[in-house]
C-alpha cells in the first residue's frame, strides 16, 4: 500500500491523504509562483519536514536518555533559489525550554540534527542551518 495518495483539486491545489491515518493536507502553490498561498506549498512541506524530522530525532534521544525536551519550539525559514527554482536554504531554529541541560546533553541534542533522515536525504546544495537557543 502506498504511503500517501494525492488528488489534484484544481487551481494549483492538491489534497494529500496519509493512507495509514487518513490525515489530509491541502497544498497550494505559493503566491510568488501563480498560487494563492492559502496553504502549505510543497516546498513549505519539505522545509517543515526537515524541522519536524530533526525535532523527532531529538525527541527520540530525549526519550531514550531521560532528557525532557517537551515544549521545544522550532522556527523554520525557507529561502528559494532561481534557475532552477528550488529550495536554496532552510534555517531551523530550536528554542529549547528553560531547563538545566548538561553540556553533554546539549552537545548530544545538537548532534541529533546530523542523523535526521530528511537532512541526509536533501541534496547537498540545499544549505541547512540548525541553530539552538538555550534558555539556561
Amino acid at each position: 500500500m502506498s504511503t500517501v495518495s494525492a488528488k489534484y483539486l484544481d487551481d494549483l491545489r492538491v489534497e494529500c491523504v496519509h493512507n495509514q491515518s487518513g490525515t489530509k493536507i491541502i497544498t497550494d502553490a505559493p503566491s510568488d509562483n501563480q498560487g494563492k498561498g492559502e496553504a502549505f506549498s510543497p516546498t513549505d512541506l519539505c522545509a517543515t519536514a526537515l524541522g519536524a524530522c530533526a525535532m523527532t530525532i531529538i525527541g527520540i534521544y530525549g526519550k531514550n536518555h531521560g532528557v525532557d525536551v517537551t515544549g521545544t519550539e522550532v522556527e523554520i525559514t525557507k529561502a528559494m533559489s532561481a534557475d532552477p527554482r528550488r529550495i536554496g536554504k532552510i534555517e531551523v531554529i530550536f528554542k529549547m525550554p528553560p531547563r538545566a541541560y548538561s553540556a553533554r546533553e546539549k552537545a548530544s541534542i545538537e548532534r541529533c540534527t546530523a542523523s535526521c533522515p530528511v537532512h541526509l536525504t536533501l541534496h547537498p546544495e540545499v544549505e541547512q542551518v540548525f541553530t539552538f537557543i538555550w534558555q539556561d
